[in-house]
Formats: structure tokens, sequence, C-alpha cells
């Protein structure tokens, strides 16, 4: 309340100017955090879809390689001699992948299958990665986990899965070196990748996507949605201020002009004419409420116009009344004076020795 003062000293049109920019601002304010958080959520989304998506291939392949591929090659290969990459479910995985991020859209990808305990070193479990597999086996319910991490100081969504030993054709390659395939043990050694047990989870599989590009396409959206918004409300507010001046204040100021001059104590019908034929003729053609209001002030320049002009009428008739009356009093006092005069004894004595003259010249 203490800036009114302040604010009622601003004309009508700086005052809706006033009012639009802190709407604008508090709007825009709202508008970019709720939009940034809708954006973040769709581009969460997003990645965890594209993560899950590419998880169901890596599955798919995976099961495709142990139920078809490694059977047929069995067939017509000695596996005990000679190893076969293509046979392994999570190199197969790999390598599809690899072939899928030739699409520009999943070129920046990375598909893990961290473990803790691996036949490929590269495949070791870092310490985010076993604590997600700890987690896996902490919840045997727990199917997926999404979220964000830092790795080599870049932000990267990940989508992780368990790898659980389900196929019992798993332990021929990763329960004890003996039982492993000669060819097996000559690649990997006879250190890493076993004492894996039937429904043990042994890692985790994980599609690493980076964070950064999306992040940044959604703060261009954002600057691009503020960008767009504020070019619209700065239009709304022009063309605003414009309407309210012309529609609204100039149409005022007539109507103004004219209780201003109606308020003083001598009103000057003709300036009052002048005001009513010149601006109220346009604005009464109008159908809102302005024209209703220029209306109101045409009838009542109109009633002060015919009153002026009856208090004229009035006023000459009592002027051409008591010049009159002045006439006819002017009159009567000079009837009376005479008749005074002819009634005083001093005119009776003129009045006698008048007559006695002309009779003593009558008698001569």
């Amino acid at each position: 309340m203490r800036y009114y003062p302040k604010l009622a000293r601003l004309k009508l049109a700086s005052q809706f100017t006033l009012f639009l920019s802190i709407i604008f601002i508090i709007g825009i304010t709202l508008g970019g955090l709720l939009l940034s958080k809708a954006l973040e959520q769709k581009a969460y989304s997003e990645m965890k879809y594209r993560g899950e998506m590419v998880m169901q291939m890596t599955d798919a392949v995976s099961s495709y390689t142990v139920q078809e591929i490694a059977p047929l090659i069995a067939q017509v290969t000695d596996t005990q001699t000679e190893f076969i990459p293509a046979t392994i479910p999570s190199l197969a995985a790999k390598k599809v992948v690899d072939r899928f991020k030739h699409d520009w859209k999943y070129k920046d990808f990375i598909y893990k299958t961290a473990t803790l305990n691996p036949t490929n070193l590269d495949n070791q479990a870092d310490l985010f990665e076993a604590k997600l597999i700890e987690q896996f086996n902490r919840d045997r319910t727990l199917k997926i986990l999404s979220d964000f991490r830092y790795l080599s100081g870049k932000k990267l969504f990940y989508t992780a899965q368990p790898l659980t030993v389900t196929d019992s054709s798993c332990l021929k390659c990763h329960s004890t070196p003996e039982s492993a395939p000669k060819s097996h043990v000559e690649k990997y050694g006879t250190r890493n990748g076993y004492g894996w047990k039937l429904n043990q989870v042994i890692g985790s599989q994980i599609i690493y996507i980076p964070a950064s590009e999306v992040f940044v396409n959604v703060r261009r959206a954002i600057f691009l949605f503020l960008g767009i918004f504020m070019s619209v409300f700065a239009l709304v507010i022009v063309s605003t201020k414009y309407l309210i001046t012309a529609r609204v204040i100039q149409p005022l100021k007539p109507m103004a002009k004219i209780a201003q001059i109606i308020s003083q104590e001598t009103i000057d019908v003709n300036q009052v004419c002048i005001l009513e034929h010149q601006q109220l003729k346009k604005i009464v053609k109008r159908k809102d409420e302005l024209g209703q209001l220029g209306r109101v002030f045409q009838d009542m320049v109109s009633e002060i116009y015919h009153r002026q002009q009856q208090e004229q009428r009035r006023a000459d008739e009592l002027s051409r009344q008591l010049q009159q009356l002045q006439a006819e009093t002017e009159q009567t006092i000079i009837t009376q004076e005479v008749q005074e005069i002819t009634e005083s004894d001093y005119f009776q004595q003129l009045q006698q020795t008048a007559r006695e003259i002309r009779s003593e010249g009558g008698t001569s």
C-alpha cells in the first residue's frame, strides 16, 4: 500500500503496462520453471525408453545366441579345440549394439555387462556398478534401475538390469576351469570368470546414454520457449497499451473536459456544444460501454443546452417585465407627483388667481 501514491501518479496506460510487466515476469518465471521440469522429465522418460529398448534388444540377441546359434555351432565345430566368440551371449549382444550405434541417434550409447567376477576383465564392475549389483542381489524382485551418474567427468543416464545365471549351459564355461572347454581356458585363462552358480546374480547389464547433449537440447527448447513467450508478451503489451490509449484514454479526454467545464460556476455552453459536436458524436456511435457513457454525456450536454436556453428565455422575459414594470412605476410616480402638485394649496391658489385674472380680463 505504501507504493500506491507513486503508482497513482502514473498515467493509466503506464499503470497497465507496469501491471502487465509484473504479470509477465511472474508468468515467465513460473512458466520457465514448470517447462524446465516438464522437459527434464520428458528427457528422462525418453532416455529411459531408449535404454530399455536397447536392453530388450540385447536380451533378444543373447537369448537367440544361447538357444539357436550356440547349439548350431556346436554341431559343426568342436568347441573344445576352437573358440567361437559368436557363441557367447554377452559378446554377441555387444557386437549387435556396436552395429546399432552406426545410427547417429545411438552413436554415443555404451553397453556393458558389468560383472563382479568377469571372464573378460573389460567387463569388471567398478565401485558404482558393484553397488547396483548388490542392490539386485538384495532384492530379487528388482528388475530394472535407471538414474544418472558421472563417469570421467561426463553425466550419463544408465539403465541397468540384473545379469542372472538362468541357463545351466552357462556353467559349462564358468563353473570350474576343469569343466570349461580347452579353447575357453586358452583364451581367458583359469583365474577369472569361474565359480558361477545357477540363479546367481553375477552382474548387471547396463546401457549408458550421454545426458549432456539431451539437457543441452532441453535448455535450447527452454530458451526458444522463453524467446517466443517474451516476443508474444511484448507484442501483447504494445498492443494493449495502444488499444487502451486509442480506445479508452483518448475517448475519455473530451468527456473529462466536458465534466470539467460543467463543474465550473459559469458554464460556457458554446464550448460544451463544440466539444460535443467534435468528439462525442464519434464516441456515441460505439456499441461498447464507452459508447453508452458517451451517450449519457451527450444527453447531459443536450439537457444543459436546453436548460441554458430556457434560463436565457426566462431571463429575457424577466428583463422585459422588469423594464415594463420600471416604465409603469415611473409613469405612476409622475402621475402621483402631478396629482400631488395639483392638489397642493399653492397650485389651488395659482388656479384661483388664474381664474380671477381671466374673469377680470373678460369684464373689461
